[in-house]
This record gives C-alpha cells, sequence and structure tokens, in this order.
C-alpha cells in the first residue's frame, strides 16, 4: 500500500519497557536520547518499570500524541508493542516501534532493525504505512492469538526464562517440555463465512504476521494475510509431530517449513466465531495475544479491524 510522508517535525511519545532488551534500561535510554538530540527531534520517553503500569502509561502517552499531532512509539518485545499498538489504535495517532524482544515478529515484518541505535535512525527517515490489526474479541493482536496448549506454554516460558535468561535456546527448550507433558485436547465449533466446523486439537493458532507464516510453511496461509485476511491453523488430534512442528517452528521462531500439512486443520478468513465446548458460555478462556496471556469470554470472535493502524517503518526498498 502507498505511504504517506511523516511529518519531519513531530514529537515522539516514547513508552520505553524497562523489562525488555538485553541491555541496562539506562543504557537503552541513553542510546535513545542521544540519537534523537543529535537529529534535533523533540519527544518525550517515559520508562514502564512494572507490567501493571503498562497500559496506564501507553494511554496517557497516546493522548498526548494525538492531542499533539504526534507519533506513539514502543520500545519493547511483541508483548509491549501490542500495548502500545492497542492505544494508538484508540486514539488515531500514528505508531512507531524500537523492537527490543526476544522474537521481534513485528519489527522484523516490517523491516525494522533489531539493533537499538539502528532502530532509532531508522525511526527518523521512516514513513507512514497502513498495517492490518486484528481483534479477538476486544484485544487487538498484530502477530497472534491462540488458545489452548500455546497460552500454557507462554505461561511456563516466562518462568523458565526468569530463572535460566531470555533467549531463544531457553524458549525452545521450556516449549518442548511443555508440548511433552500431559495436556487436554479442545473441543472446538468454528463458523467462518456461514459454514460451522468441528475440531479437536490440542492449540488453535490464529496468525497475522507474514514471517510465521512463511515458517510455519504454508503458502495459502501466508497469501491470505496478503489478502487482508487472518490465518488460523490447528493440529488435528492425530499427530504429535504436526502439533510439535507448528510451536516450534511458528510460535517460537525455529526455521524450517512444514511437510506435515495433512495433519493441520487450516482456515482464512475475516471473521472467524470460536466456541469451546467444554466450556459454559459465561466462562472465561485463556487466550495469548503476541506473547501475552488474559482472559476472555467464551465464545471468542477472531475478526480483522476495519481501521487500520499507521506505522513509521523505513521504505521496503530503502
Amino acid at each position: 500500500m502507498p505511504a504517506t510522508a511523516a511529518p519531519s517535525d513531530a514529537t515522539f511519545f516514547i513508552v520505553l519497557n524497562a523489562g525488555s532488551g538485553h541491555t541496562d534500561r539506562d543504557q537503552r535510554r541513553a542510546m535513545i536520547e542521544s540519537v534523537l538530540r543529535g537529529a534535533s527531534r523533540q519527544f518525550q520517553l517515559t520508562i514502564v518499570d512494572e507490567p501493571d503500569q503498562l497500559d496506564q502509561i501507553a494511554q496517557q502517552m497516546a493522548q498526548q500524541a494525538a492531542a499533539a499531532g504526534g507519533v506513539l512509539v514502543a520500545a519493547g518485545g511483541d508483548g509491549t508493542i501490542n500495548a502500545v499498538a492497542c492505544q494508538a489504535v484508540t486514539h488515531g495517532c500514528a505508531f512507531g516501534v524500537l523492537p527490543q524482544g526476544t522474537f521481534n515478529y513485528f519489527g522484523r515484518t516490517h523491516g525494522i532493525p533489531e539493533e537499538l541505535d539502528e532502530a532509532v535512525h531508522a525511526l527518523l527517515r521512516s514513513n507512514l504505512y497502513p498495517v492490518q490489526v486484528g481483534m479477538v474479541n476486544d484485544r487487538v493482536f498484530l502477530v497472534n492469538a491462540s488458545i489452548g496448549l500455546y497460552p500454557k506454554l507462554l505461561e511456563e516460558r516466562e518462568v523458565d526464562k526468569k530463572q535460566f535468561g531470555r533467549s531463544r535456546f531457553v524458549a525452545a527448550l521450556s516449549a518442548l517440555k511443555t508440548i511433552l507433558s500431559p495436556h487436554r485436547r479442545l473441543r472446538l465449533a468454528l463458523e467462518v463465512d456461514g459454514k460451522v466446523y468441528r475440531l479437536r486439537t490440542a492449540t488453535f493458532f490464529v496468525g497475522n504476521n507474514r514471517l510465521q507464516m512463511e515458517q510455519i510453511g504454508i503458502a495459502p496461509l501466508q497469501a491470505a494475510l496478503e489478502d487482508g485476511q487472518l490465518a488460523a491453523v490447528a493440529p488435528r488430534s492425530k499427530g504429535k509431530l504436526g502439533m510439535l512442528w507448528l510451536l516450534l517452528h511458528g510460535a517460537l521462531g525455529q526455521m524450517g517449513r512444514l511437510d506435515q500439512a495433512d495433519q493441520l486443520a487450516t482456515y482464512s478468513f475475516k471473521q472467524l466465531d470460536v466456541k469451546v465446548r467444554t466450556l459454559s458460555r459465561r466462562r472465561k478462556i485463556k487466550v495469548a495475544t503476541d506473547g501475552e496471556v488474559t482472559h476472555l469470554t467464551n465464545p471468542l470472535t477472531f475478526r480483522v479491524l476495519e481501521r487500520q493502524l499507521l506505522l513509521l517503518k523505513p521504505d521496503p526498498a530503502g
């Protein structure tokens, strides 16, 4: 889609998550401030020290960005980016990203450098592009949303990361441990385009990220994202190998192609309704959105948000 030139004097309102990244927060803050001051760019930077402060601080910064015609910027991993992007969508302000997480799917997909100083320099020379936003009930997701085994995997991965450190190797070992442990299968009723499907699966995964779909290796799902849809994939009740491949290659950043596609159920859609049949309508269900686990009301509605996010990112040719 065509780019819109970003105002060269727009103020950056930066939300920096102290818990993201591999370097000290003061080092990261100093680097961001040095680059922006060197470019004579106006900015306001707020550090989030406690995770439960993130939504409130992001909301406050979004309000200021919208009032000033500025750019709301998230400095953190995909979970931080999700929380800040939600406020950018709500308040209608432009959005920028300084990726600082373990996998950085969102930033990598849009050509944003993972090195902090390079990312800040890229922010200064970027233009605005519309980016597709996914919704599950009232929650935004930019990368993926899922139910079943994957939210459990994320919770256990966070515990292991606190003990053994943040790395893709630790994440992969933690995932293996979770997958090989006993777990229940979901009984789902899916409705898409007026058709109802019954499915038993350990996990149901909805993607909104081209890079992940490339790694899963199912070409129609990748094409669906390019066509303004979301893509869903779930291992069938038989075939642990398909589930293992999906979680390790699609959700955990390991490279490879999926050769067991017959063991997977796949769907592409603008809107899909999912009822977990083993739960009552009033029960809450764990849902992971961009790596953060929350509880939403069953049934779930996954859909493409009509109002797209305006993302400040480097031009594809540059």
